[in-house]
């Protein structure tokens, strides 16, 4: 078991995770949960959400007209055994009403949020997937 290796894998699954996120490529974000992961979202901590297809539905359902921008740092995980591992991190969501113009910059945004998730993740036949995710807005 190469800890250092496992790290980096989950470290790069949980920067994917705000990079989707922020493209609005639902299916590909979906697609990093296990089938029957749940999500707990930053805006809803104690609403679980089960299941890669209940996740891409989640997701699919948010306003066009949001843009979202999350900063994701201070990434640390801490191995199990080769198969499972738990990781923290901090965002900062900044986000803002999309501009009629493409490449104009909003008219609209609104104050920094900061947060954390708290992830469990397994590896899979497919890479390193979250089993559960766990965010809270901090402030």
């Amino acid at each position: 078991m190469n800890e250092a290796l496992i790290r980096q894998a989950c470290t790069d699954l949980i920067v994917r995770y705000a990079y989707l996120n922020d493209e609005r490529r639902f299916a590909e974000l979906a697609a990093l949960f296990t089938e029957d992961a749940v999500l707990y979202r930053p805006s809803a901590p104690n609403q679980g959400i089960a299941g890669r297809p209940a996740i891409l539905d989640a997701f699919r359902k948010r306003p066009f007209d949001t843009m979202t921008f999350h900063v994701t740092s201070d990434v640390l995980v801490e191995v199990r055994d080769a198969e499972n591992a738990d990781a923290r991190s901090r965002i900062l969501l900044l986000s803002a009403a999309r501009p009629q113009d493409a490449g104009a910059l909003p008219a609209e945004t609104k104050a920094p949020v900061p947060g954390v998730f708290r992830d469990r993740l397994v590896l899979t036949a497919d890479g390193w997937k979250f089993s559960e995710r766990r965010g809270m807005f901090w402030i």
